[in-house]
Formats: structure tokens, sequence, C-alpha cells
């Protein structure tokens, strides 16, 4: 089963105590996904849409990925402004 952890707080928000929340998660690749395209040219970018969704607040929102150099860190966004890093966790058996 597929589950997602929010995170607030730490290091990337300031400091101070970490929060992390449990979320439902599911897979809702774009058409440019499906197709087999990236993003970009070179894979990189400061907010690429990931093919997942959490839901979060009432809404199913889009999981974007920070790629600046060989590893990337998955966050949601509103409009240009992170509002907590995501963590996706996979243990292999479906349900």
């Amino acid at each position: 089963m597929k589950e997602a952890f929010l995170q607030f707080g730490g290091a990337v928000f300031g400091g101070g105590s970490m929060l992390t929340q449990s979320v439902p998660l599911k897979e809702s690749p774009l058409a440019w996904q499906l197709a087999g395209y990236s993003y970009t040219a070179t894979g990189y970018g400061r907010k690429i849409p990931t093919r997942y969704m959490v839901q979060w607040e009432g809404r199913w929102r889009r999981v974007y990925c920070c790629v600046l150099s060989n590893n990337g860190t998955l966050y949601l966004a509103k409009g240009s402004e992170w509002l907590c890093t995501v963590d996706l966790y996979d243990d292999g058996k479906e349900s």
C-alpha cells in the first residue's frame, strides 16, 4: 500500500520541531507523463509536477519535485510557496 507523509517545520522551513502527518495518496499522471515525456529537457527544475497527488485539507493536491542536482525534494505548493515536504512510502503490498 502506498502512503504519503507530510512534514511541516524543520530545516526547510526555518527550524523548530517537525510535525509529520499521514495523508491519502493516489497516482494521477498527466498527459505528458503517460506519453513518456519529461517536464523539462534537462530533467532539472524547481517545480516539476509528479504523477502523485495527496489529499490535504479536503482537496487533492499535486506533489511537485525540486531537482537542482542529483536528487530531488518532493513538496506541496500553494502558488510559489512551499507548504511542506512530502515523503512517499510503498510497502510493496497491494491493498
